[in-house]
């Protein structure tokens, strides 16, 4: 079996963070976020992986190589123009036999062989993952039977749609798909699987099941807010099957304090009186005399000036932060932001 990765997105939710960085390479624990879903599927003996580009496609072929020393084999496929998820999948073709297929942007730490056995075991053509969520009104909800077979999908419902209807499970673009499923979408044409290809296999009795999560983890990393709350269920051991990164730098004054659940990267400096408080701060960054950084993301070779507080906020690549300014709850700062001295953002 083969697996699909979808990487062809722009990240416009991500944005000012993806404006240099694609989406598919955004550190997460100072580690690019598309090594989560190659662990995912090594780990369920998945090695021949396909990631289908768009944007910006050499940066991630230049970071992520061949695969052969993260263990698996990649190979890239770069879409000539927008296909959408169903036409980049057909683009892609990638044999005669089963895939699997991966939203770029979802992070979870799914048993993927568990979910390979369900869509054998049921003999479907295709399965479909299920996520169970709080606030399912943004998303699409689907419906299943007893079986676990897929009804329905009602798009974006209403508050007064959930209470009839007492489901919470929603698309959590991860599928498991028969070669078969190629033949309803046409070569090169722009599909969906939500808007073209799902509803198809439903119109034509295709055999189409729901696998639902239970106990694993999973989130869309596809906003800030997301993006950061993935670190502090990171942080506070909430994805589990990873390995850790062991956090180290090369200077930090004995007079700063740094809690246990922070991360913190290579090549890093934090002199006396700073704090690094639940958060994550990559290589070569800087924390000048009593600067603070509490339930944070700071990229690699951001500099925090003395006095300066940042709080509940993402700080992009090569930023500086500057003497007593504070970055407060919900901040989101591009590549080389600088903020003046004791301002307030």
């Amino acid at each position: 079996m083969r697996a699909l990765i979808l990487a062809g997105g722009k990240g416009t939710r991500l944005r000012p963070l993806t404006v240099y960085t694609p989406k598919p390479i955004v550190p997460l624990a100072n580690r690019p976020f598309l090594l989560y879903q190659l662990a995912v599927l090594r780990n369920a003996g998945i090695t021949d992986i396909t990631l289908s580009l768009s944007y910006q496609p050499d940066k991630i072929e230049q970071v992520l190589g061949d695969g052969s020393e993260l263990g698996v084999n990649l190979s890239y496929v770069t879409e000539p123009s927008p296909l959408g998820t169903g036409g980049a999948y057909s683009f892609a073709a990638l044999s005669d036999a089963p895939s699997i297929v991966l939203n770029g942007d979802i992070l979870t730490d799914i048993d993927l062989a568990k979910v390979v056995r369900f869509h054998e075991a049921k003999k479907a053509d295709a399965t479909l993952v299920l996520a169970p969520v709080e606030d399912p009104t943004a998303y699409g909800l689907v419906e299943t039977g007893a079986a676990g077979e897929i009804r329905t999908f009602i798009e974006k419902p209403t508050s007064a749609d959930l209470a009839k209807l007492h489901i919470d499970t929603i698309n959590a673009g991860i599928y498991v798909l028969e070669p078969k499923i190629l033949d309803l979408i046409p070569k090169g044409e722009n599909r969906s699987f939500e808007y073209d290809v799902f509803p198809m296999i439903l119109e034509k009795a295709m055999p189409f099941f729901a696998y639902t999560l239970e106990n694993e983890y999973w989130r869309d990393i596809g906003t800030c807010a997301s993006y950061l709350a993935a670190h502090h269920d990171f942080l506070a051991g909430k994805i589990k099957g990873f390995e850790d990164e062991i956090p180290h730098a090369t200077e930090i004054a004995t007079a700063a304090f740094i809690d246990r659940r922070s991360v913190i990267g290579p090549d890093c400096i934090v002199k006396p009186g700073a704090k690094i408080i639940n958060s994550v701060v990559g290589a070569g960054v800087t924390l000048e005399e009593k600067a603070v950084v509490e339930n944070s993301v700071i990229w690699p070779h951001s500099r925090i000036s003395t006095g300066a507080e940042v709080h509940d906020s993402i700080i992009g690549r090569g930023c500086h932060i500057g003497r007593s300014a504070v970055v407060d709850r919900g901040s989101v700062l591009g590549d080389k932001t600088s903020i003046s001295d004791y301002s307030r953002v």
